[in-house]
């Protein structure tokens, strides 16, 4: 068989492998959009923690924040994987139902009660200390 022949099927084969390879990345890619939050901007939100969902692919921090009238509306703040919350000092004990917090956040763009996680500044009136960090 001519070599030429059998090189453009390798070549042919590699590039349908690259192509299938960068298909099945487009996926994975679009979950970690974040265009849905205005990173322009940056709000503190101060509530009670209702739950910490310690979870991949993505922790999250449901809070009771208290609007004009008094009344609790419940906030969805979105953090990064469990893996990179844990590199910056926090676990699954970090937070706790009850506990009082202000979280800043970039909001939502559609003003929806939620936002992506950016740091917690205090807990329960005291500066949160993670692991790793020393205190006061």
């Amino acid at each position: 068989m001519d070599r030429t022949l059998l090189s453009a099927r390798g070549l042919l084969a590699c590039c349908l492998l690259a192509l299938g390879a960068l298909l099945a990345a487009a996926p994975a890619a679009a979950h970690h959009s974040f265009a849905m939050f205005d990173n322009t901007r940056q709000v503190t939100v101060t509530g009670v923690v209702k739950e910490f969902q310690w979870t991949n692919p993505h922790v999250w921090i449901q809070i009771l924040v208290p609007n004009a009238q008094g009344q609790n509306e419940e906030w969805g703040i979105e953090c990064t994987s469990v893996n990179f919350m844990t590199r910056r000092g926090f676990n699954r004990h970090t937070l706790n139902p009850g506990d009082h917090i202000s979280v800043v956040i970039a909001p939502l763009r559609d003003g929806s009660h939620g936002g992506s996680f950016r740091s917690v500044t205090s807990l329960n009136g005291a500066p949160l200390i993670l692991d790793g960090q020393e205190g006061p």
